[in-house]
């Protein structure tokens, strides 16, 4: 190549010599090919075995969470039969105070006029022959 002149200085361009490309007989790149295949095989297998172990914990995780709620359901139920029999027994109570309360002011005023025991008295003796009669009995 000509040498370019700018000036002072002077250019010149020296082309570079061809690299030799070695080409690989066709078995070479067969077997090759074969290792490219067998490295996609070996990678896909072990993706299936993987993705089939992530559904079967998924599937397990699943049926425990299904008996984890109709457990909670049937102890919500638990909690309201509880609950309404709670508030039964409360109104139960509440209605034999009153009873109580009322029969025991009416019988203290009577009984007061007639022999002046007091209602603790009264009810001390009415517990201990309640007792009494239990003993009996069983």
């Amino acid at each position: 190549m000509p040498a370019q002149s700018s000036g002072s200085h002077e250019l010149t361009i020296i082309p570079f010599a061809p690299v030799p490309v070695t080409v690989r007989d066709d078995a070479d790149q067969l077997q090759a090919a074969q290792s490219i295949l067998q490295l996609f095989d070996s990678a896909a297998s072990v993706a299936e075995e993987d993705s089939q172990r992530t559904l079967n914990t998924a599937e397990k995780l699943l049926d425990h969470l299904h008996a984890a709620e109709d457990r909670t359901a049937e102890l919500e139920a638990e909690a309201t039969t509880y609950q309404q029999r709670a508030e039964r027994a409360e109104q139960w109570l509440h209605r034999v105070y009153a009873e109580v309360e009322d029969r025991f002011l009416r019988s203290r005023n009577e009984h007061r006029g007639r022999n002046g025991a007091s209602i603790y008295q009264q009810l001390t003796i009415g517990l201990r022959a309640g007792i009494h009669r239990f003993k009996i009995r069983n």
